[in-house]
């Protein structure tokens, strides 16, 4: 076994993944350690965890226990878990899985490589699930890809205070990067060929930052500010939360082209009462009339949400209001999960007198509907012109690249052979709906673009570099 490589296995949402990104380019730079995907090839496991649900910190139990067989067979080997699951258990999480060496929480990962080299050279476990702030950003390195989609966490942390809800207590309170740090690192994507930027935040439309001239700038001030960078070509933001749909951010999705036609906008449950009960702090027509705004700015806006089935002393009545919301907004995709309480959060304390069978059977219900309404709403793009940025080949058929239109839908279509599109915006017709993605077609215009360039070009390999011209379909 090689004695200098690692191993991630993440858990968990668009956070933990850019976490684990970071992680692993801070290991290869800072420790020139080299990446495998293989545990058994690792002389460091690393666990990056979510402990949202009760079922995703089960799966962290469950992987410790398979990788401590592999620390049986090899001493040497290091054992670190990261992420929510670490700030949550503690000391605790070592009590009951003594074989893990390093804890850490995702505000101290940028302090893996001391944790390390402390742990080989004392003999001992390490911990520490601090809160610093900027500190991470100003410490990890340079962010580096080869792709052309990037994500960029503006914040972190959350200050919402949800009654179902964990990660104030294992990510923080809600602070914002400043705004000088997060446009050099847009840059820096940006030099490296990335087109489209995702930016993340627990509660991401809630930035607030100072910048060195003391004005405060929001969400839509980053927005517009990363828009003017040369080579992003496409802005994307979550997770979103209503109370922060501010007018200012509506505007920018008629204002910014470069802002994608899509939106993540958690509503949780179309129940006043129960949405009391989480303390969401709107009611189902507060969020109703923020759709309507922003459906004003942006026609053609995607709308995707969440939404928690069978929250304590959820009642019939309650889930029909659900189901009412559903109907009425006409969310194009979305996520829907059984409500699991969460040790300390204060939900987990409130009487629930529901059948957890009735809870799975509006589950199937509603994700029924919702799945009818994702349907439908891929149909009607069938026939139309896209957009799409192509970010590799598809997964299914390596023969084929896959692509993303600007309302968030995947798309695979089969590709050229002697020009490379990977990084590139193509127009597509949509010709056929599958079961999580679209097919499509290179339109006739960039078909005769591709011609022309290939006539023009004496060698293959000149072909493969050759620009296109793209139509921008709005």
């Amino acid at each position: 076994m090689s004695s200098n490589r690692f191993y991630i296995e993440t858990h968990g949402c668009q956070m933990n993944v850019h976490d684990s990104e970071r992680l692993a380019e801070l290991l290869r730079q800072r420790c020139a350690m080299i990446q495998t995907q293989h545990p058994e090839a690792a002389d460091l496991l690393l666990l990056n965890t979510c402990s949202v649900r009760e079922k995703a910190q089960q799966k962290v139990f469950h992987c410790l226990g398979r990788w401590r067989a592999l620390k049986q067979g090899n001493s040497d080997l290091l054992i670190g878990v990261g992420g929510c699951v670490a700030s949550q258990e503690g000391a605790a999480l070592r009590e009951r899985a003594p074989w893990v060496d390093l804890i850490f929480g995702p505000q101290t990962l940028h302090r893996l490589p001391q944790m390390i080299a402390a742990r080989r050279r004392e003999k001992l476990p390490v911990m520490d699930i601090s809160f610093p702030e900027i500190e991470k950003f100003d410490q990890l390195p340079t962010p580096r890809t080869e792709k052309p989609t990037a994500w960029l966490s503006i914040m972190e942390g959350c200050s919402k205070y949800c009654s179902f809800c964990i990660v104030p207590y294992t990510r923080g309170e809600e602070w914002s990067r400043p705004p000088e740090g997060v446009i050099v690192e847009a840059q820096q994507l940006a030099a490296q060929g990335v087109r489209e930027i995702t930016l993340l935040g627990q509660n991401v439309n809630g930035y607030r930052k100072h910048n060195s001239n003391g004005e405060v700038l929001r969400l839509s001030d980053l927005i517009r500010m990363i828009a003017s960078i040369n080579g992003i070509e496409r802005i994307r933001y979550t997770t979103s939360h209503p109370l922060e749909m501010d007018d200012d951010l509506v505007a920018a999705h008629a204002e910014v082209p470069q802002l994608a036609h899509h939106l993540h906008l958690p509503v949780q449950s179309g129940s006043d009462r129960v949405l009391a009960l989480m303390k969401r702090g709107y009611t189902a027509l507060e969020y109703r009339d923020r759709v309507r705004a922003l459906r004003r700015a942006q026609p053609d806006l995607s709308l995707s949400s969440d939404f928690i089935v069978g929250f304590p002393g959820e009642s019939e009545r309650d889930f029909e209001d659900t189901l009412q919301l559903v109907r009425d907004i006409g969310f194009d995709q979305s996520y829907s999960f059984l409500y699991s309480a969460r040790p300390g959060t204060p939900a987990a304390s409130l009487p629930d007198n529901t059948p957890q069978e009735r809870k799975r059977e509006r589950l199937a219900q509603l994700q029924t509907l919702l799945s009818q309404l994702a349907e439908t709403a891929n149909q009607r793009r069938v026939g139309s012109r896209q957009r799409v940025l192509v970010t590799g080949s598809s997964r299914r058929n390596p023969s084929e690249l896959q692509g993303r239109t600007t309302d968030n839908r995947v798309v695979n279509f089969p590709a050229p052979p002697d020009i490379s599109l990977i990084g590139e915006f193509v127009e597509l017709s949509i010709t056929a709906v599958r079961a999580h993605s679209l097919r499509g077609e290179l339109t006739a215009y960039q078909e005769q673009q591709r011609g022309e360039a290939t006539l023009a070009t004496p060698s293959s390999s000149v072909a493969a570099s050759a620009p296109l011209t793209m139509i921008a379909v709005q």
